[in-house]
């Protein structure tokens, strides 16, 4: 796609104020004005922390996910771990080093990048970013902090199409995490060969 200059405009912010401030999140109220018409308009953002999610893979080519309770849906949901970057976090990969560890007591010793995105900009403000983890070994107990509550669970690299194919691999962030893998590796059964090879 060629670069071109966009005809849309940014709004221009007259007021915002929090009005709804819990742990996880805040709700901002922003007054904005219309570039086009002039008129002004109401506008509810989320404001979030940003989010990690991690793709580990152990040397036999299994991806380590965890199953856990999501209130939202009131169901069990099987997702790759993640969480929040939280303010002690130098950056979002320690944040994916730490999530890893504490929710299925793996580790690895190469961590990347694979991006980031924004998980809905209508809406919210924060970003995700995924991380790929080879190599992961188990090497620590699972700690859980609250009311968090995981089962570690071994699914093979090359069955991950299927499982988000027939909806068992259902949360959003979880399956563009995979989409990043795919982009990055071009094709994920030679990420598993490979991974299969190093055992």
């Amino acid at each position: 796609m060629p670069d071109r200059p966009s005809p849309i405009r940014p709004w221009e912010a007259v007021e915002a104020a929090i009005k709804y401030d819990c742990r996880l999140f805040s709700i901002r109220e922003r007054r904005a004005r219309s570039p086009r018409t002039g008129e002004l308009h109401d506008f509810w953002v989320i404001e979030s922390c940003d989010w990690v999610n991690v793709i580990p893979i152990t040397p036999d080519g299994d991806v380590v996910m965890v199953r856990q309770y999501r209130h939202g849906i009131s169901e069990s949901t099987l997702e790759v771990p993640g969480g929040m970057v939280d303010p002690e976090d130098e950056s979002p990969l320690e944040a994916a080093r730490r999530e890893l560890q504490e929710e299925t007591g793996y580790a690895s010793d190469e961590v990347t990048p694979l991006g980031w995105i924004h998980p809905n900009p209508a809406t919210q403000n924060n970003r995700c970013y995924t991380f790929l983890a080879r190599g992961a070994e188990r090497r620590y107990d699972v700690r859980f902090e609250g009311t968090e509550e995981t089962e570690v669970v071994l699914v093979p690299l090359a069955e991950i199409p299927e499982l988000i194919q027939n909806g068992r691999i259902s949360h959003a962030l979880v399956v563009v995490a995979f989409h990043r893998l795919l982009l990055a590796e071009g094709d994920v059964r030679s990420l598993w060969s490979g991974a299969r090879g190093k055992s």
